[in-house]
């Protein structure tokens, strides 16, 4: 019986970083992932940029008997807000444009310095690199060691920023359970999409590494430290969640101020429960 010689795949070390040059040896659909970060991520930015310039239909107030804003126009406190989306302790009355451009650097501070949307659109945009075992499209790394991603480095505060705006949006949520003119409470579908819009934003923020690290890093002993130690075991397997609460999060926020926006312009009524 004859033995066929075995396949030698030649290799070669020490080449070129980047560029044209260099090629994988994946034969599986690499580019399927990092296609779809760009397609998505491009997606939500044209939508946010043109939700923050349009500056309406984003409060639905007491004369539908609801109390529902977008999340991309919370906390609303300048003097262009509509009637009863404004802020009670402090407004900004000499702002006359769009209130969505003061809140808007929070979040998007947060996302984009995220661990891993910088993966995604690091790979998805900048192709640096696609993927595993993927050559670089580029001839030279510094990685985040010079301006502007050394500014990367600020994760950790846009972290606790992003925690002041999940309260807000946790305040506005449960704002939404009040039915005005009717002088009651009640649950619509536009109360849950705001539940469910906090809740989300919530779980992704105690998902980010940030957040363990806050509750678990720098301990010597976790016996010395129960309060941490249960605070730090509770978000670990948030954490191995993050990249799924990323996007769903990040998609549901856009769906969220997609819902006030037809509610207010008045394509549908905001149906209540009870």
């Amino acid at each position: 019986m004859s033995v066929e010689a075995p396949t030698v795949t030649p290799v070669q070390l020490g080449g070129p970083r980047g560029g044209p040059a260099v090629r994988t040896l994946r034969t599986d659909n690499w580019w399927v992932q990092p296609t779809i970060s760009v397609v998505v991520l491009t997606a939500f930015v044209v939508y946010s940029t043109w939700a923050v310039f349009v500056n309406k239909d984003y409060y639905v107030g007491a004369a539908a008997h609801r109390d529902l804003i977008s999340p991309f126009y919370s906390p609303c406190i300048t003097g262009s807000c509509v009637a009863g989306a404004r802020g009670t302790f402090f407004v900004l009355t000499w702002w006359h444009i769009t209130p969505a451009v003061l809140i808007l650097g929070g979040p998007l501070g947060f996302r984009l310095t995220c661990y891993y949307y910088r993966r995604a659109y690091y790979r998805g945009f900048w192709q640096s690199p696609p993927a595993c075992g993927v050559g670089d499209a580029h001839t030279k790394y510094t990685g985040e060691t010079r301006f502007p991603l050394i500014l990367q480095n600020v994760h950790r505060y846009f972290f606790l920023l992003g925690l002041v705006f999940n309260t807000i949006l946790t305040i506005d949520a449960v704002m939404a359970f009040r039915l005005p003119g009717d002088g009651t409470f009640g649950v619509s579908i536009g109360t849950l999409v705001l539940v469910a819009n906090a809740a989300l934003l919530w779980m992704y923020s105690l998902s980010c590494h940030a957040a363990r690290h806050l509750c678990g890093g720098g301990v010597r002993s976790f016996s010395t430290h129960p309060v941490r130690y249960r605070i730090w075991k509770f978000l670990t397997p948030l954490n191995a969640r993050h990249m799924q609460l990323a996007w769903i999060s990040l998609l549901f926020v856009a769906l969220t101020d997609l819902y006030v926006r037809l509610v207010s312009a008045g394509v549908f009524n905001d149906p209540k429960i009870f």
